[in-house]
């Protein structure tokens, strides 16, 4: 294996390997992913040892090795780490969806919140509650099935001889408004305790979160993570439009189509384990770039971005409200309602809107 200088960047170097595979690796890039691995840990641990029970980082990090009480060790393993692990794959899968629906309509606006699909997850999810009466599992069945809908829907109504970036923005901002709407119907026919049931999954939260949620989106991720990231590089020909990426060997629509559903799959999936946690995907991917100075979609960093986002959120849920405990899906929506006002004033101050 050598070391090569390669074009682009100063200081952007390639791993490559004799069977002729290379590793675009940019120093920068590198640093920013590894602090936010340790932060996401970090926070990790110390969400763990955070409740009615408190824990000392040190014993959480000794439990999770198995070397802690009986006592610690059904607090840890049991109760809180299935929690910890969705808040990370829920954030990390949302960052990486974020970050592939940006880079295809080229939009800093284009994430899966103003595209509509989450709210197909949310319709999705209201109609099994509200009309079929339908348990947790089932719920989430509805939530994944909603918002694998509302994908296609968007997809075709934006579909004239191929996909741009701004028209996919403006169709899903109008599906969104019709989805809000189908929303509140159900609503006002729910019954006190299905409609009461309804608020508190649109809400978006991660308490009571077990293994049986853990499993199934650690499945997801496994599967679709690698499929994204092994399309990276076709992803970042594709920003520079669709003609150049042709020119260049990329099969654009069929590279666009595939990226798609795995981006809707993943969002689906962090809905149907949590609930529509909003702005994660909007934020994430803007984070990591600024920080990075790198082009390019920034696949795993908003990956990355995403788990710390969340896993801070819901920190900041449980402890920096007082003695009450808010849903992770208010803070976001805090968070993220203010970042969206600055992206909006940056854009608008920057002449692309």
């Amino acid at each position: 294996m050598s070391l090569t200088k390669r074009g682009g960047r100063p200081g952007g170097r390639a791993l490559r390997a004799p069977g002729g595979i290379s590793l675009r690796v940019e120093p920068r890039a590198l640093a920013v992913g590894v602090l936010l691995v340790l932060a996401a840990l970090a926070a990790a641990v110390v969400l763990i040892g955070t409740g009615d029970f408190p824990i000392a980082p040190a014993d959480v990090v000794r439990t999770l090795f198995g070397a802690g009480t009986a006592g610690q060790e059904f607090i840890v393993d049991d109760m809180r780490l299935p929690r910890v692990l969705v808040a990370l794959l829920v954030g990390a899968s949302l960052g990486m969806s974020g970050a592939v629906f940006q880079s295809v309509t080229r939009n800093p606006l284009g994430s899966p919140d103003v595209l509509g699909f989450g709210f197909g997850s949310a319709v999705g999810a209201l109609v099994v509650i509200v009309v079929f009466h339908g348990g947790a599992l089932a719920v989430a069945g509805g939530a994944l099935v909603g918002g694998l809908l509302a994908g296609v829907l968007v997809y075709l109504l934006a579909w004239q001889q191929g996909i741009q970036g701004y028209r996919l923005v403006l169709v899903g901002i109008g599906t969104s408004a019709m989805m809000v709407a189908v929303i509140n119907y159900l609503l006002t026919k729910a019954q006190l305790v299905e409609a009461t049931r309804a608020m508190v999954w649109l809400t978006g939260s991660l308490d009571g979160r077990d293994w049986a949620q853990v499993w199934p989106l650690l499945a997801c991720c496994a599967v679709l993570f690698p499929l994204v990231l092994g399309h990276g590089r076709a992803l970042r020909m594709m920003e520079m439009g669709d003609d150049a990426a042709h020119a260049l060997g990329v099969r654009v629509e069929r590279t666009r189509l595939l990226l798609m559903l795995a981006a809707v799959v993943l969002t689906t999936a962090a809905g149907a384990a949590a609930g529509p946690i909003t702005f994660v995907a909007l934020a994430a991917p803007q984070l990591v770039r600024r920080l990075t100075r790198s082009p390019g979609a920034n696949l795993l960093g908003s990956a990355l971005m995403g788990a710390v986002l969340l896993i801070a959120s819901d920190w900041a849920s449980q402890r920096a409200f007082g003695s009450g405990s808010l849903p992770v899906g208010v803070v976001t929506g805090l968070v993220g309602g203010v970042y969206l006002l600055w992206l909006l004033a940056t854009e608008r101050k920057a002449g692309r809107i």
